[in-house]
């Protein structure tokens, strides 16, 4: 079983036991999290569905949420932005680290 979610404005596949990347959160690690934005919950024959049972929401699916507990923190490589005009001595160089929290799945509820 797995379910697609929306967090923090991007989408993302979440499957029981699954550990995701996302934007950096307000919350501590091993606080636990519930996400109620579920756009789609598919359902396979072990859960009692037929080979592939998919619910599709409009645009959530109403009942089903995704529970996750924050992991860590941190942040990403350095990302290097460099403009660049020829003949015109132009040159900035500027760098970017993203930071993200590290979440796992826990249960998907209301499936």
């Amino acid at each position: 079983m797995y379910a697609l979610v929306e967090f923090k404005g991007k989408q993302y596949k979440a499957e029981k036991g699954a550990v995701l990347k996302v934007d950096k959160l307000d919350a501590e690690p091993g606080s636990s999290i519930n996400i109620d934005s579920v756009l789609l919950v598919s359902k396979g024959p072990a859960e009692g569905g037929s080979p592939d049972t998919v619910t599709v929401g409009a645009p959530y699916v109403k009942g089903v949420s995704v529970s996750a507990t924050v992991e860590s923190h941190g942040k990403d490589g350095k990302i290097i932005i460099f403009k660049y005009m020829p003949k015109k001595d132009y040159r900035r160089k500027n760098g970017h680290r993203q930071q993200y929290s590290v979440i796992k799945i826990g249960d998907i509820v209301g499936a």
